[in-house]
């Protein structure tokens, strides 16, 4: 019983635990404490990245916020634009020349993202890219390009759908003519950053549009439009009869100038071939030379006006003079003969209306070379003439003078100038002697009286009235004549130089003019290049084709100049006998 008590006892107490069995679940506990507190690690290490990222994007944010807005595929505001020009009016305030709104194409390399595909897409709104260059300027690490300028609103609605990135346009001005060719070398033209570059202008960025662009300056308000001396009905006229007279004497070219005696106005001014301002690729071509003041000619008998006008105003021959006209002069070599000679004595008013070569030389043999040159500088006609169109030439003369270069220059050969200097000297002979530098901008009579030169009396003025006159009315000008309007003139029929020898099968024809001839308000001057004779007839003379330019020129814008005709017998009659 005492044994089964004790197993009873003994059985009934626990076992103590040994030190051995308490250390696992300690050694657990550790265990989770660092995991917690690892995990507490990561999860600080989480929000902080999250923070910085979060204060990084909002960095950025407010960066880009700060930042002035770029322009990519969309139009800057009108306010950047660069500045404008001015529109150009003729006198009666016709626009001759105007800015429109436009854009141009531009890339940012550095923002393309492919290439070739960018190229793929423009090409097919811009099938005419050059597509090597395109490529070339895409690839670059450049941050702007052009690509193309001047879009049509067209082309940039279709290139904005294709939302090509770093595909942006810059807002532009683009130049735009009317009138096309109508006054081409008068108004001139830009060049594709709307600069002036020819014609007026460029006489506008001279005055300070020029400066005002190269600063890249820019304008909120339109300038002020530039009213130009030119109409544009005259000039329309003259142009459209220049053409016609071209193709009727199979020319190669004809120019042509309306000027007014009293102020030096240019009403209308022309020269053909000509070119569109549109296009102002066409002016690069050597036929679109603007003759009228940027070409030298030799103007032929027309400055037999001059020489006739030097000796009366020197006092050392008279209207009533007589000259002897027969056989030829022998000078240096040369033989001196006249085209259409008389073979006898002529008088003064004879001698122009004949168009005596050798009455005219020995009327400037009476004056002398010096005396001979020192007028033709004073009439303007040997040195730079002075106007605001760009396009002017300096006339030829002789290094040194001598007698042979004064008797030829004396019918036109020898010097050349040029045919705007040629009507410019021609209207001091009709407006009573005085030399007004030609302008192209509108001048009142009072202003030109301020800048005018006395180059001739006024009675050698008269006397050039009355010739001029009595050549159309007897003379080789007669085909100039216009009923009502009473019409003066000369013709000159020049030989042009080939392979150094005056070649008499071709010619350089002028007719110069002024009307009413009574009392002068116009000066008309044509030229026509290479002329070949109409058909059915054998010659080409000044008087055959220029003469009838000068006529239809007259009869279609005198109206337009306000020149009113004048019927039956009330005209003037002719004062001079011989």
């Amino acid at each position: 019983m005492k044994l089964l008590r004790t197993l009873v006892s003994g059985g009934s107490r626990a076992p103590r635990p040994s030190a051995s069995h308490s250390a696992p679940p300690l050694e657990f506990e550790g265990v989770r404490k660092a995991q917690g507190a690892q995990a507490k690690n990561r999860m600080v290490i989480a929000i902080a990245c999250f923070g910085v990222f979060y204060a990084l994007l909002g960095g950025r944010l407010v960066q880009y916020g700060l930042r002035s807005p770029e322009t990519v595929s969309s139009i800057m505001r009108p306010d950047q634009l660069l500045v404008s020009r001015p529109d150009l009016l003729d006198r009666n305030g016709e626009v001759l020349a105007t800015d429109i709104r436009t854009v141009s194409l531009f890339a940012e390399p550095n923002k393309i993202i492919d290439a070739d595909e960018a190229i793929e897409l423009l090409a097919t709104v811009l099938p005419d890219l050059d597509m090597r260059g395109i490529h070339r300027k895409l690839s670059s690490n450049s941050k702007f390009q052009w690509l193309r300028r001047q879009l049509t609103p067209k082309q940039q609605s279709q290139i904005l759908s294709l939302g090509i990135p770093g595909i942006g346009f810059r807002p532009e001005t683009r130049r735009f003519y009317p009138g096309g060719p109508t006054a081409s070398h008068v108004v001139g033209h830009v060049n594709i950053d709307n600069r002036g570059i020819a014609g007026m202008e460029k006489y506008v960025d001279g005055q300070g549009l020029g400066d005002l662009a190269a600063a890249g300056m820019t304008v909120n308000e339109d300038m002020k439009p530039v009213k130009l001396s030119i109409d544009l009905r005259v000039q329309h006229v003259l142009r459209d009869e220049l053409a016609a007279a071209m193709d009727r004497y199979k020319a190669i070219a004809a120019a042509g100038v309306v000027l007014n005696v009293h102020t030096g106005e240019v009403v209308g001014m022309s020269s053909l071939p000509d070119y569109d301002p549109n296009n102002p690729v066409e002016a690069l071509q050597k036929d679109r030379l603007n003759r009228m003041s940027a070409g030298t000619y030799e103007m032929g008998s027309t400055f037999k006006a001059f020489t006739t006008a030097m000796a009366l105003d020197s006092g050392k021959v008279k209207i009533t003079d007589s000259f002897d006209a027969r056989g030829s002069i022998r000078i240096g070599g040369f033989t001196i003969k006249d085209f259409h000679g008389k073979n006898r004595i002529l008088t003064v008013p004879e001698i122009f209306i004949y168009s005596s070569n050798i009455g005219t030389a020995k009327m400037a043999d009476l004056v002398g070379i010096e005396g001979h040159k020192e007028f033709l500088t004073r009439l303007g006609l040997l040195t730079r003439m002075k106007t605001e169109l760009p396009e002017v030439a300096t006339p030829n003369q002789p290094p040194v003078w001598k007698k042979i270069n004064s008797i030829t220059i004396s019918f036109g050969h020898g010097a050349s100038t040029t045919p705007l200097q040629t009507a410019v000297a021609a209207a001091a002979l009709m407006n009573g002697g005085k030399l007004i530098e030609p302008t192209f901008l509108p001048r009142t009579v009072e202003e030109a009286d301020k800048v005018a030169v006395q180059v001739i009396q006024p009675s050698t003025s008269k006397s050039m009235r009355d010739l001029m006159e009595m050549n159309v009315a007897m003379g080789s000008g007669r085909r100039a004549e216009v009923e009502g309007f009473h019409v003066g003139g000369k013709t000159g029929t020049a030989e042009k130089v080939v392979n150094g020898r005056y070649n008499s099968s071709v010619r350089f024809n002028a007719f110069l003019s002024a009307f009413p001839i009574d009392n002068p308000e116009y000066v008309v001057l044509v030229v026509i290049d290479e002329p070949k004779p109409e058909e059915g007839k054998s010659s080409a003379t000044a008087g055959l084709n220029a003469a009838p330019m000068v006529s239809a020129i007259i009869r279609r814008s005198a109206g337009f100049l306000g020149v009113e005709p004048r019927f039956g017998n009330g005209s003037q009659e002719l004062s001079l006998t011989y």
